[in-house]
Protein backbone atom coordinates (compact mmCIF):
# COMPACT_ATOMS: atom_id res chain seq x y z
CA UNK A 1 0.00 0.00 0.00
CA UNK A 2 0.97 3.25 -1.21
CA UNK A 3 1.94 5.82 1.53
CA UNK A 4 0.74 9.13 1.29
CA UNK A 5 3.24 11.09 3.57
CA UNK A 6 6.10 10.82 1.85
CA UNK A 7 9.93 9.75 3.15
CA UNK A 8 10.99 13.74 2.41
CA UNK A 9 8.26 14.59 4.77
CA UNK A 10 8.95 12.30 7.42
CA UNK A 11 12.89 13.32 7.19
CA UNK A 12 11.64 16.70 7.67
CA UNK A 13 10.09 16.17 10.78
CA UNK A 14 12.71 14.16 12.40
CA UNK A 15 15.84 16.64 11.62
CA UNK A 16 13.65 19.16 12.61
CA UNK A 17 12.97 17.11 16.01
CA UNK A 18 16.62 16.05 16.39
CA UNK A 19 17.68 20.14 16.03
CA UNK A 20 15.85 20.91 18.83
CA UNK A 21 17.18 18.03 20.80
CA UNK A 22 12.95 16.95 21.71
CA UNK A 23 13.29 14.23 24.07
CA UNK A 24 10.54 12.38 21.95
CA UNK A 25 9.38 9.69 24.66
CA UNK A 26 8.61 13.30 27.03
CA UNK A 27 8.29 12.22 30.72
CA UNK A 28 7.92 8.30 29.96
CA UNK A 29 10.23 5.93 29.91
CA UNK A 30 11.17 5.09 25.94
CA UNK A 31 9.42 1.51 26.76
CA UNK A 32 6.29 3.03 27.96
CA UNK A 33 6.02 5.31 25.03
CA UNK A 34 6.41 2.92 22.51
CA UNK A 35 4.07 0.77 23.78
CA UNK A 36 1.59 3.10 23.34
CA UNK A 37 1.81 3.16 19.56
CA UNK A 38 3.77 -0.79 19.01
CA UNK A 39 3.11 -4.15 20.17
CA UNK A 40 7.04 -4.18 21.04
CA UNK A 41 6.44 -7.55 22.69
CA UNK A 42 5.72 -8.89 19.01
CA UNK A 43 8.75 -7.42 17.17
CA UNK A 44 12.00 -9.14 17.25
CA UNK A 45 15.50 -7.86 19.22
CA UNK A 46 18.70 -7.43 17.88
CA UNK A 47 20.03 -8.48 20.76
CA UNK A 48 20.40 -12.16 21.50
CA UNK A 49 20.20 -11.98 24.84
CA UNK A 50 16.59 -10.70 24.43
CA UNK A 51 13.75 -12.18 23.23
CA UNK A 52 11.80 -9.20 21.94
CA UNK A 53 12.19 -5.74 20.99
CA UNK A 54 10.60 -4.34 24.91
CA UNK A 55 13.92 -6.04 26.48
CA UNK A 56 16.09 -4.72 23.99
CA UNK A 57 15.24 -1.16 24.19
CA UNK A 58 15.19 -1.84 28.26
CA UNK A 59 18.59 -3.33 27.68
CA UNK A 60 20.26 -0.70 25.63
CA UNK A 61 18.44 2.08 26.64
CA UNK A 62 16.99 2.03 30.61
CA UNK A 63 19.57 0.22 31.59
CA UNK A 64 22.91 0.85 29.52
CA UNK A 65 22.32 4.05 27.45
CA UNK A 66 24.60 2.59 24.92
CA UNK A 67 21.85 3.31 21.79
CA UNK A 68 21.29 7.15 20.53
CA UNK A 69 18.62 9.42 21.98
CA UNK A 70 17.14 9.52 18.18
CA UNK A 71 17.55 5.78 17.95
CA UNK A 72 13.90 5.82 17.27
CA UNK A 73 13.61 7.13 13.64
CA UNK A 74 15.80 5.30 12.17
CA UNK A 75 15.00 2.06 13.44
CA UNK A 76 13.83 -0.30 10.89
CA UNK A 77 11.48 -2.59 13.11
CA UNK A 78 9.55 0.41 13.69
CA UNK A 79 10.11 1.63 10.30
CA UNK A 80 8.68 5.03 10.81
CA UNK A 81 10.52 6.70 8.01
CA UNK A 82 8.89 4.10 5.29
CA UNK A 83 6.52 2.39 7.05
CA UNK A 84 2.27 3.26 7.18
CA UNK A 85 0.81 6.92 7.74
CA UNK A 86 -1.57 5.42 10.79
CA UNK A 87 1.20 4.60 12.64
CA UNK A 88 3.70 7.41 12.13
CA UNK A 89 0.78 9.75 12.78
CA UNK A 90 0.24 7.80 15.69
CA UNK A 91 3.35 8.38 17.42
CA UNK A 92 3.61 12.10 16.35
CA UNK A 93 0.28 12.05 17.85
CA UNK A 94 1.31 10.71 21.35
CA UNK A 95 4.34 12.56 21.24
CA UNK A 96 2.33 15.49 22.42
CA UNK A 97 -0.51 13.43 24.49
CA UNK A 98 -0.60 15.06 27.80
CA UNK A 99 0.29 12.04 29.63
CA UNK A 100 3.62 12.17 27.87
CA UNK A 101 3.91 16.01 27.79
CA UNK A 102 2.79 18.46 30.20
CA UNK A 103 4.15 21.43 29.00
CA UNK A 104 1.23 23.15 27.09
CA UNK A 105 3.65 25.64 25.33
CA UNK A 106 6.31 22.42 24.05
CA UNK A 107 2.66 21.37 23.44
CA UNK A 108 2.28 24.00 20.34
CA UNK A 109 5.67 24.27 19.48
CA UNK A 110 5.44 20.91 18.73
CA UNK A 111 1.39 20.96 17.09
CA UNK A 112 2.80 23.70 14.59
CA UNK A 113 6.18 21.73 13.76
CA UNK A 114 4.18 18.73 12.84
CA UNK A 115 1.30 20.22 11.13
CA UNK A 116 3.55 22.97 9.14
CA UNK A 117 5.29 19.49 7.05
CA UNK A 118 2.09 17.27 6.96
CA UNK A 119 0.52 19.68 5.57
CA UNK A 120 2.58 19.25 2.88
CA UNK A 121 0.80 15.90 2.24
CA UNK A 122 -2.68 16.56 3.04
CA UNK A 123 -2.72 15.76 6.86
CA UNK A 124 -3.08 17.59 10.35
CA UNK A 125 -3.17 16.53 13.91
CA UNK A 126 -6.32 18.00 15.52
CA UNK A 127 -8.01 18.13 19.03
CA UNK A 128 -10.26 15.04 19.07
CA UNK A 129 -11.12 15.56 22.98
CA UNK A 130 -10.56 17.31 26.05
CA UNK A 131 -9.74 15.40 29.08
CA UNK A 132 -9.42 17.33 32.27
CA UNK A 133 -8.56 20.65 30.73
CA UNK A 134 -5.67 18.72 28.27
CA UNK A 135 -6.74 18.51 24.41
CA UNK A 136 -6.23 15.36 23.04
CA UNK A 137 -4.94 14.99 19.46
CA UNK A 138 -5.29 12.93 16.57
CA UNK A 139 -4.84 12.42 12.59
CA UNK A 140 -7.28 14.13 10.15
CA UNK A 141 -7.03 14.82 6.47
CA UNK A 142 -6.86 18.56 5.93
CA UNK A 143 -9.07 21.15 4.44
CA UNK A 144 -8.91 23.30 1.55
CA UNK A 145 -4.68 21.97 1.20
CA UNK A 146 -3.75 24.46 -1.55
CA UNK A 147 -4.93 27.47 0.57
CA UNK A 148 -2.83 26.06 3.50
CA UNK A 149 -0.13 26.04 1.98
CA UNK A 150 -0.23 29.15 0.30
CA UNK A 151 -1.13 30.82 3.91
CA UNK A 152 2.10 29.03 5.04
CA UNK A 153 4.32 30.44 2.52
CA UNK A 154 2.86 33.96 3.46
CA UNK A 155 4.02 33.44 7.07
CA UNK A 156 7.43 32.34 5.94
CA UNK A 157 7.92 35.49 3.61
CA UNK A 158 6.78 37.30 6.64
CA UNK A 159 8.96 35.84 8.84
CA UNK A 160 6.10 35.30 11.21
CA UNK A 161 6.12 32.72 14.09
CA UNK A 162 2.52 34.58 15.34
CA UNK A 163 0.84 34.44 11.79
CA UNK A 164 2.09 30.67 11.43
CA UNK A 165 0.43 30.34 14.89
CA UNK A 166 -2.62 31.64 13.75
CA UNK A 167 -2.86 29.44 10.91
CA UNK A 168 -2.12 26.28 13.33
CA UNK A 169 -4.88 27.65 15.33
CA UNK A 170 -7.55 28.13 12.89
CA UNK A 171 -7.01 25.45 10.74
CA UNK A 172 -6.88 22.74 13.59
CA UNK A 173 -9.81 23.87 15.85
CA UNK A 174 -12.47 24.01 13.05
CA UNK A 175 -14.07 20.64 14.12
CA UNK A 176 -12.89 20.81 18.06
CA UNK A 177 -13.14 24.02 18.88
CA UNK A 178 -15.57 26.39 15.74
CA UNK A 179 -15.93 29.12 17.66
CA UNK A 180 -11.68 29.82 18.26
CA UNK A 181 -11.15 29.25 14.76
CA UNK A 182 -13.55 31.56 13.75
CA UNK A 183 -12.23 34.00 15.82
CA UNK A 184 -8.83 33.10 14.58
CA UNK A 185 -9.66 33.31 10.80
CA UNK A 186 -10.79 37.44 11.75
CA UNK A 187 -6.80 37.76 13.61
CA UNK A 188 -5.04 36.03 10.63
CA UNK A 189 -6.80 38.73 7.92
CA UNK A 190 -6.47 41.34 10.84
CA UNK A 191 -2.28 40.55 11.15
CA UNK A 192 -2.27 40.54 7.31
CA UNK A 193 -3.88 43.59 6.53
CA UNK A 194 -1.14 44.95 9.54
CA UNK A 195 1.87 43.27 8.00
CA UNK A 196 1.12 44.82 4.78
CA UNK A 197 0.68 48.65 6.01
CA UNK A 198 3.93 48.10 8.19
CA UNK A 199 5.36 47.24 5.03
CA UNK A 200 4.49 50.60 3.10
CA UNK A 201 4.94 52.60 6.30
CA UNK A 202 1.20 53.03 6.71
CA UNK A 203 0.77 54.37 10.16
CA UNK A 204 -2.17 53.19 12.26
CA UNK A 205 -3.96 54.34 15.32
CA UNK A 206 -4.66 51.27 17.27
CA UNK A 207 -8.40 51.40 16.93
CA UNK A 208 -8.85 50.27 13.81
CA UNK A 209 -11.61 47.54 13.00
CA UNK A 210 -10.92 44.56 10.49
CA UNK A 211 -13.52 46.39 7.70
CA UNK A 212 -10.92 49.98 7.76
CA UNK A 213 -8.01 48.02 7.52
CA UNK A 214 -9.03 46.05 4.45
CA UNK A 215 -10.54 49.33 3.48
CA UNK A 216 -7.05 51.03 3.86
CA UNK A 217 -5.29 48.04 2.35
CA UNK A 218 -7.00 48.36 -0.94
CA UNK A 219 -6.44 51.70 -0.94
CA UNK A 220 -2.89 51.45 -0.32
CA UNK A 221 -2.50 49.06 -2.75
CA UNK A 222 -4.66 50.72 -5.27
CA UNK A 223 -7.64 47.52 -5.60
CA UNK A 224 -10.18 49.68 -4.99
CA UNK A 225 -13.30 49.93 -7.36
CA UNK A 226 -12.60 52.89 -9.68
CA UNK A 227 -15.04 54.56 -12.41
CA UNK A 228 -13.45 52.50 -15.44
CA UNK A 229 -13.45 48.99 -13.23
CA UNK A 230 -15.74 46.27 -15.15
CA UNK A 231 -18.67 45.51 -13.91
CA UNK A 232 -17.84 42.17 -12.81
CA UNK A 233 -14.73 42.93 -11.48
CA UNK A 234 -16.75 45.81 -9.30
CA UNK A 235 -18.71 42.65 -8.06
CA UNK A 236 -15.75 40.77 -6.89
CA UNK A 237 -13.82 43.59 -4.91
CA UNK A 238 -17.09 44.42 -3.38
CA UNK A 239 -17.60 41.10 -2.50
CA UNK A 240 -14.04 40.76 -0.79
CA UNK A 241 -15.26 43.77 1.55
CA UNK A 242 -18.24 41.90 2.09
CA UNK A 243 -17.45 38.47 3.22
CA UNK A 244 -14.90 40.17 5.24
CA UNK A 245 -17.10 41.95 6.72
CA UNK A 246 -18.94 39.29 6.95
CA UNK A 247 -16.17 36.75 8.89
CA UNK A 248 -15.75 40.21 11.33
CA UNK A 249 -19.64 39.90 12.39
CA UNK A 250 -19.07 36.38 12.42
CA UNK A 251 -16.50 36.65 15.11
CA UNK A 252 -18.73 39.02 17.46
CA UNK A 253 -21.66 36.41 17.55
CA UNK A 254 -20.35 33.08 17.73
CA UNK A 255 -16.32 33.54 18.16
CA UNK A 256 -14.27 33.65 21.12
CA UNK A 257 -13.31 36.40 22.99
CA UNK A 258 -16.95 37.55 24.18
CA UNK A 259 -16.90 36.07 27.73
CA UNK A 260 -20.28 33.82 26.07
CA UNK A 261 -22.09 32.72 28.72
CA UNK A 262 -21.71 28.56 29.82
CA UNK A 263 -24.81 27.44 27.40
CA UNK A 264 -23.71 29.28 24.76
CA UNK A 265 -25.01 27.41 21.48
CA UNK A 266 -21.82 25.99 19.78
CA UNK A 267 -20.99 27.20 16.42
CA UNK A 268 -21.80 24.82 13.81
CA UNK A 269 -18.49 23.30 11.81
CA UNK A 270 -19.57 24.15 8.83
CA UNK A 271 -19.62 27.75 9.40
CA UNK A 272 -15.93 27.73 11.25
CA UNK A 273 -14.85 26.16 7.91
CA UNK A 274 -16.36 28.07 5.83
CA UNK A 275 -14.95 31.36 8.42
CA UNK A 276 -11.37 29.81 7.72
CA UNK A 277 -11.60 29.42 4.29
CA UNK A 278 -12.48 32.95 3.85
CA UNK A 279 -9.94 34.17 6.17
CA UNK A 280 -7.09 32.51 4.05
CA UNK A 281 -8.71 32.98 0.81
CA UNK A 282 -8.98 36.87 1.46
CA UNK A 283 -5.41 37.03 3.89
CA UNK A 284 -3.67 35.47 0.46
CA UNK A 285 -5.10 37.54 -2.12
CA UNK A 286 -4.15 40.54 -0.28
CA UNK A 287 -0.82 39.39 -0.02
CA UNK A 288 -0.47 38.55 -3.18
CA UNK A 289 -1.50 42.07 -4.44
CA UNK A 290 1.13 43.43 -1.93
CA UNK A 291 3.90 41.50 -3.01
CA UNK A 292 2.62 41.85 -7.37
CA UNK A 293 2.76 45.84 -6.64
CA UNK A 294 5.98 46.04 -4.72
CA UNK A 295 7.81 43.35 -7.50
CA UNK A 296 6.35 45.72 -9.96
CA UNK A 297 8.67 48.23 -8.78
CA UNK A 298 5.67 51.08 -10.04
CA UNK A 299 3.86 51.42 -6.46
CA UNK A 300 0.10 50.29 -6.02
CA UNK A 301 -1.22 50.30 -9.31
CA UNK A 302 -5.47 50.65 -9.29
CA UNK A 303 -7.56 47.51 -10.49
CA UNK A 304 -9.07 48.86 -13.97
CA UNK A 305 -10.42 48.27 -17.08
CA UNK A 306 -8.14 49.51 -20.43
Amino acid sequence: MTNSISEITRRNVFDALRLAKVRWAGRLAETAFLSRVFDLEGLPSTDYRRSNMLGDISQHRENFLDWDDDWVYDDQRLNLLRGPDDKLLNFLAEMIHPIVRDDEDEVNRLLELFNRHLGTDGFQLVVVNVVSGRRIFAASRTLGLHGQNEARKLADSLASDHIAAQITRMQTSIVSDPALAIGSAKEFIESICKGILADRRQVLTGKEDLPRLVHLVRETLGINVGKRTDDTLKSTLRALATIIQGVAELRGQLGTGHGDSPDAPRPPVEIARLAVGIATTAGVFLWDMHQKSRTAGAGPGRVTSP
